[in-house]
Order: structure tokens, then sequence, then C-alpha cells
């Protein structure tokens, strides 16, 4: 493992930079198409001005972690979109994100990037349950392990013939699944909207933070990393490390830890992750990483810095306010080792404390 004592080098990688003038923050909450040609022409330009090295001679190695940036929770008119207590969360989030990315430009070695990836019969949304008279329920109902046990909620035949299983296993799974999360004491599992469709608009990234990876990757000639979740039908995957549940009612095989992903990370000098939701895959994330690195070196937690103004936890007014939530998971990932710390902070500050 890698002590924390910085060469000339790697303090020099340390160094704030400007913001590029082709930076609009008004439009980060809008969705449009990057101009990869003139945003590549820049990087190098910009790269050349600022005598910006390749990342792989970065001596302190840093990882950005973005977790499911993604158009369905961040873009106010589409799916999910995670409001925060502000009303506007992911968007004035990835104003700052987008920004922290620029200013540390040097500081990055490399950006990885999960995409939450569903598809339309899933065990989260409406089309896999219906009621006794055939009624599928509404986004936001919570299935409780009560309510599969007195059939309120039925898996839809026809959703077992999309998914090519039978009803009666389907049935079992969903029983199975219900009484795992509440063994596990996570969170009830919860209908929600259609959302990140493979394929959508809702799916890709949000056209500010992707313009902002792709340049840093064109002025320091860094490949990002990124990593789709979510596509099996009959688990959920909030955390981008692993499913909710990774076996069915049999033991079959649903999902496993992200050894890979794990893997990758546990390279990096440091980790800062952000994104979206913090309540819910931002959080679960992080848990994962904190479990897995300290099976490895309890001392790799100490890398993981979260940027506390770069995520916002679901809030839908009225009907759910995960804020507290969050902000509870938050102090007990410090509490373990991980740092809270704010984009607008210096970095070279986090590495001397």
């Amino acid at each position: 493992m890698k002590t924390l004592i910085f060469s000339p080098g790697a303090l020099r990688v340390m160094r704030e930079l400007p913001i590029p003038p082709h930076f609009r923050p008004e439009f980060v909450g809008d969705v449009w198409r990057v101009d990869y040609v003139e945003r590549a022409r820049e990087a190098r330009r910009w790269a050349k001005t600022y005598g910006l090295r390749v990342a792989s001679k970065d001596d302190f190695k840093v990882a950005l972690l973005l977790i499911d940036v993604q158009n369905t929770f961040c873009i106010p008119s589409f799916e999910l979109f995670v409001a925060g207590r502000s009303g506007l969360g992911a968007v004035e989030d990835n104003v700052r994100l987008c920004q922290f990315i620029y200013r540390n430009l040097e500081t990055l070695t490399r950006i990885y990037l999960t995409m939450d990836t569903h598809q339309a019969y899933q065990i989260f949304h409406e089309t896999f349950f219906v009621d006794k008279d055939g009624n599928h329920p509404d986004p936001y109902t919570r299935v409780t392990v009560d309510d599969v046990r007195r059939g309120r909620w039925l898996v839809d035949p026809e959703a077992c013939s999309a998914l090519n299983v039978s009803h009666e296993w389907a049935q079992r799974h969903l029983l199975h699944y219900v009484e795992f999360l509440e063994n596990l004491g996570k969170y009830e599992l919860t209908v929600w909207p259609f959302h990140a469709m493979l394929g959508g608009i809702g799916h890709a990234l949000v056209s500010a933070v992707e313009e902002a990876v792709f340049f840093h990757s064109i002025a320091r000639c860094s490949q990002p990393f990124i990593r789709m979740k979510g596509m099996n039908p009959f688990t959920e995957h909030y955390s981008a490390l692993q499913p909710e549940v990774k076996a069915g009612p049999e033991g079959e095989d649903l999902g496993a830890l992200d050894i890979k992903l794990v893997e990758e990370l546990s390279r990096f000098d440091m980790i800062i992750v952000a994104g979206q939701a913090k309540s819910h895959c931002v959080a679960w994330t992080v848990e994962d990483l904190i479990d897995a690195f300290r099976e490895r070196d309890n001392e790799l937690i100490r890398r993981i810095h979260l940027l506390e103004d770069c995520s916002s936890p679901v809030v839908v007014r009225g009907v759910v306010d995960y804020t507290e939530i969050a902000d509870a998971c938050y102090r007990k990932f410090a509490s373990e080792g991980a740092r809270l710390v704010k984009s607008t902070e210096s970095v070279s500050r986090w590495v001397s404390k």
C-alpha cells in the first residue's frame, strides 16, 4: 500500500485551473449535444497552455467516482429528478460537479461512471405487479411482506411471459425477495416510475457532465471507466457494486460484488465520490465500498472522500423525504473513516490533513 507522501511532481498535480470558457452553468439543467470535435480541440489547447501531463504519469493517483449522473435523475423534466429540499438539487449539484472537474483537471487521474440501466419489465416497475382485479400499482407504492402474503400484489402473468419464467416461480421469488429485504433492514420494495430506460434519453449522462468528463479525457489522455448496472429484472441494484438481493428462492444467481471495480478503485491514493441520489445509489455504493475495503485493508477507507455538495437525497414533496436518512448515512461513513468534503475546497488541503 502506498504511503501518502508527495513528490514535487505529485504536489504539482494539486494546482487548481480556471474554468474553460465553454462551460455555461445556466445550461446544466438542459439536454443538448456535446460538440466533441470542438471540445477535443479546446482540451488539447488547454493541456498545452497549462502544461498538463498525461494521467499515466501521476505519482499520486486520484479517482473520481460518479454515481448515476444521468438525465433521468438530474434533469427537472425527467422521470426521477432528484430535487432535494431546494427543489433543484441535482442541477445545483452538477453545476458544482462540473466546476470541480474543470478546476481539478490536473488532479483527477481517471473518472469512473456508473449508469443505472433498466427495461420495461423489472421487479420495481408497475408492469411486474397486478392486484386481484388486474390493476397495476401507482408509482411510489411500497410492496411489503404483508402485501405479498395477503395477495394484495401479485406478479403479473404477462410479466412472466415477457421474462420467460413460470408464474409459480415468480410468485415464490417475490415473497422471498421482500422477506429478504425486511430481514436485512433495507428499504421496502418500492414501485418506481419507469426510469433510466436502456437506449432512451433518460439513460444518457447529463450533457454538461458528459462534456466535462470528455474534456478531462482528452486533456489528460485518460479513458473514462463506465459501468452499467441494474439490468437483472429480478433484483434492485441501488449500489454500483452489487444488487440488493443476490440469490433467488432456490439460490439462483442474481448478481455478485463487482470485484473488478473494487480492485480498480483500491489502486488509487484517493477516491472522490459524487452523484445521485445521496439517499439511495450513492449511499449504498459507499457502504458497499467501505465494506469491501475493510475486508482488504481498513486504511483504504481513509482514501474515500465524499463530495457532500454534489449529491442530493430523494425528496418528493408530500410523499417521501430521505434527507435525514441520507445525512445519517454520511455521518456513519465519516465515523468509519471516510472524509466528508466540499467541491469548493482545495484537494491539496484534503491530502495534507
